[in-house]
């Protein structure tokens, strides 16, 4: 068990990446800990829900920022309260700079899993949970890739286990994925 001081770390990528399990896995490695997972604030809306689709109007992003508003609310009280916390969400395009800017927490760690699109097309259709629907996975990929600012560690797990992908991200964390 890692004992450090309280701390904030996104793990994000698109649907399929591994960004559940090794969210999980990480949070396992630190004493005092939260898997907090960004859509459980979508799923939460009963009435009137908003899915994010690629022709997105105002409501689906306006939702979208809510969603990443409360997560980002979410862990700061945690890591307020000394818990580490891994925030697991799609957070990708020129949002992640916006949901950067809610979080308020030091230090604070970004990690992309971007393993390619034929490695998250055989993920997702291995899995039970299907995350594709309106997006492609050539689609979602081509926005991680072309419209996300390059931001923290970028990390092509495609040829990595879940507990080789932890094994990387701590022993880069520090280096590459700190913002601040």
């Amino acid at each position: 068990m890692l004992t450090e001081h309280p701390s904030i770390i996104l793990i994000t990528g698109i649907m399929a990446s591994g960004k559940s399990t090794v969210a999980q896995l990480l949070s396992e490695r630190f004493e005092k800990s939260v898997h907090l997972r960004g859509d459980i604030f979508r799923r939460m809306i009963v009435n009137n829900r908003k899915e994010v689709q690629p022709d997105a109007g105002q409501d689906e992003l306006d939702q979208l920022r809510l969603r990443y508003r409360l997560a980002a609310q979410c862990a700061d009280a945690y890591c307020q309260a000394g818990f580490t916390v891994v925030v697991q969400d799609v957070v990708i395009g020129p949002m992640l700079n916006d949901f950067i800017a809610m979080i308020q927490s030091r230090p604070f760690y970004t990690v992309v899993l971007c393993p390619s699109s034929s490695v998250v097309a055989q993920r997702e259709a291995a899995r039970l949970k299907k995350g594709y629907g309106a997006w492609t996975v050539d689609e979602l990929d081509s926005l991680l890739r072309n419209e996300t600012p390059r931001i923290g560690m970028w990390l092509d797990s495609s040829e990595l286990t879940p507990e080789q992908t932890v094994i990387e991200i701590l022993a880069r964390l520090q280096d590459e994925a700190l913002l601040s």
